[in-house]
């Protein structure tokens, strides 16, 4: 039986490979997109997440609009140089048919969790504001969620953000402490995974041969961030998995090797935004995560190769 997921989502040039594979994998059913802030401000969030349902035929899947603006902080510079002004590589799309519902992201996600209890994944892949106002409305669906995976934080890896924090974290770290706290099933997939694997100009171009819309969009939307990963790594062309891999353990979980660890926040001072992995139990009582640590990069790679080129 297919997995139904929530995709809560920024996007985004990674979102955008990270959705439309799941909108092809048949191991999951999205039953909605819930729209943040993130890599750009909360209104084309919500309209690129309707872009993308729509993109191949799925305009039925309903999205939700979510949090402009983080729990505590003001909001501070998004990743509109990493993504496009548009988030779509400054591509300009054509505006989306549809609309988004009538509730917002985080009372969605409640109104989710009791219809179908115990069978729900959530997949944030931006910053955790929505997640965490859903838990505010009802902290009871802590236990009706299935899973939650998220594509967020580095535990044995610097930051993309600051030396020690990774964006999505970064963007909104209270709401991210609350989420990491709520005794839920959760699984961390972040940098110290999703840097390991890396889709480079020659698995990018084998791609693009596919011809179909979802490869066409990608190719379309992919230089911005090229631009991006060569000017701050040094890619020469290539980039790293960040949302596609959280994805791709909701499909196969198998491909990562995980580690249970209570993991915490940084709120306050230079180290904001910081997942701390408390390996030695040594604060206070906190329910472990799963913290992806290592990748079967190549698995990854051949998931995403035969979900987008069908």
């Amino acid at each position: 039986m297919a997995k139904k997921i929530i995709i809560d989502t920024d996007p985004g040039v990674d979102d955008t490979i990270a959705i439309l594979t799941a909108l092809r994998s048949p191991e999951v059913e999205v039953i909605g997109l819930t729209s943040v802030f993130g890599n750009v401000p909360g209104e084309i969030a919500a309209q690129n997440a309707l872009r993308l349902v729509e993109l191949e035929g799925h305009g039925d899947i309903p999205v939700a609009r979510g949090s402009d603006v983080p729990l505590v902080f003001p909001l501070e510079k998004l990743g509109t140089w990493v993504h496009g002004e548009d988030g779509m590589g400054n591509t300009q799309p054509p505006a989306p048919k549809g609309k988004v519902v009538d509730k917002s992201a985080a009372e969605f996600i409640v109104e989710m969790a009791h219809a179908y209890p115990g069978e729900v994944t959530l997949v944030p892949v931006g910053p955790l504001t929505n997640i965490a106002l859903a838990l505010r409305i009802d902290p009871g669906i802590a236990a009706l969620i299935k899973e939650v995976v998220i594509m967020g934080g580095a535990v044995a890896n610097p930051g993309n953000m600051t030396p020690v924090a990774e964006a999505n974290i970064y963007h909104d770290p209270h709401a991210a402490d609350i989420v990491m706290a709520a005794g839920w099933p959760l699984v961390l997939v972040g940098l110290d995974v999703t840097h390991k694997t890396i889709i480079t100009p020659e698995f990018q171009q084998m791609l693009f041969k596919a011809g179909n819309p979802a490869v066409e969009l990608i190719s379309k939307v992919l230089p911005c961030y090229q631009n991006f990963f060569n000017n701050l790594y040094g890619l020469n062309g290539a980039i790293y998995t960040h949302d596609p891999s959280a994805i791709s353990y909701v499909i196969n979980p198998d491909l990562f090797t995980t580690k249970d660890v209570p993991v915490f926040v940084e709120t306050e001072g230079r180290c904001v935004g910081q997942t701390v992995a408390d390996w030695a139990h040594q604060w206070e009582e906190r329910t472990p995560v799963k913290v992806c640590l290592d990748v079967n990069s190549e698995g990854v790679l051949a998931l995403l190769k035969e979900r987008l080129t069908a």
